[in-house]
């Protein structure tokens, strides 16, 4: 795709370690605009070479349990494999069955958004259009197993029903120091690596947050505060700090389960618009180059908007209301401020924004 600068003119700003612009010189109009920030092709914006913020720390802990505690399992507590509807407090439609399967994977889907939030970095990768579209696919790939596998396990090793009463924020733990003796060492050792894990994933998605919020600033949708880098490091300082702050503070006064709902729900929305996005493209402007290109369009984009539409639905009716004010402050921020100042606005035709094949 042609960019809209020189990637070698003087005074472009770089980031640490890599001679190229920062995201905004590369389809600076077209992207952030007319897809939410996404050019859409999930293909634009390739992902993480890693899994979402773990370490292989991380990873070998989860293995370990899963290896350890595959022998503990007791098989009537995987039966029936589904929760029932006559179980008190699981008679909605998405609280039992496979229904409730979809509800859940709704609740947990924030597992998932480190993949999509290491790709803001993409413009730091040597070759984004090669390995992020490896890097996303071939972690997230195994990722889901080690999540498949770990939750068969936990459930296998205790009733689900314990963890409502006595398990809670530490079921693992709970699970293996009364389930699984002479073990103990390995409670330990998964209480520690998921406090590792939920520091690597916070500081992946500021990161990342911080690189699309750069990019929108670029793009005139947010004030230039949000873009302005570091003399010495070459990084969004300005917006990392303001992140920090807001994130701390967020932490502190909102209720986790809330947090975490409207954290999934946030992302299967944004994952909707990216599907949706990448159709409007494809239609729009075929001849468009790309460095990866999403398959069986518009069956895979189709699909994507159903599968995450559907968890969206199955959510808790608190979390949609909350994430539909959220929404509405959004925009009041888009049409107060952010439509005046797009780049969109300058004068430049759109034929120098985009060169065809």
């Amino acid at each position: 795709m042609t960019a809209l600068h020189d990637a070698n003119e003087p005074g472009a700003p770089v980031l640490r370690g890599r001679e190229r612009p920062i995201a905004g010189d590369v389809e600076r109009g077209a992207r952030s605009e007319r897809a939410g920030l996404l050019e859409a092709e999930v293909e634009e914006r390739p992902a993480a070479v890693a899994g979402p913020g773990r370490t292989p720390r991380d990873e070998g802990i989860v293995i370990a349990f899963i290896a350890v505690g595959w022998q503990f399992i007791n098989k009537a507590n995987l039966s029936p494999y589904v929760v029932p509807a006559t179980i008190a407090g699981h008679e909605g439609l998405f609280k039992h069955g496979w229904g409730g399967v979809l509800g859940g994977a709704g609740i947990v889907f924030f597992a998932f958004i480190g993949f999509d939030a290491v790709s803001t970095a993409a413009q730091e990768t040597k070759n984004p259009g090669r390995d992020m579209p490896r890097g996303i696919l071939g972690s997230l790939a195994v990722c889901t197993i080690l999540y498949v596998l770990f939750s068969y396990v936990l459930t296998g090793v205790c009733n689900w029903q314990e963890f409502k009463i006595a398990g809670k924020e530490a079921s693992v733990a709970y699970a293996v120091q009364h389930y699984m003796p002479g073990y103990g060492w390995l409670a330990t050792a998964i209480t520690v690596a998921i406090l590792a894990g939920f520091s690597s994933v916070i500081l992946v998605m500021l990161l990342g947050q911080s690189r699309v919020f750069y990019s929108m600033a670029n793009d005139g949708l947010l004030p230039k505060l949000f873009s302005d880098v570091h003399p010495k490091f070459c990084t969004p300082y300005k917006c990392n700090a303001l992140l920090f702050f807001f994130v701390s503070a967020f932490a502190g006064f909102i209720p986790g389960s809330l947090a975490g709902d409207l954290t999934s729900i946030g992302t299967l929305f944004a994952f909707c618009l990216v599907c949706v996005g990448v159709w409007i493209m494809r239609r729009s402007q075929p001849h468009l180059k790309r460095p990866f290109r999403t398959p069986f369009v518009p069956v895979v984009p189709i699909l994507g908007v159903l599968v995450c539409g559907g968890m969206i639905v199955a959510l808790d009716h608190r979390t949609q209301i909350t994430a539909f004010v959220w929404m509405i402050a959004g925009l009041a921020i888009y049409f107060l401020y952010s439509k005046k100042h797009s780049r969109l606005n300058e004068s430049e035709p759109e034929a120098n924004l985009v060169k065809s094949d």
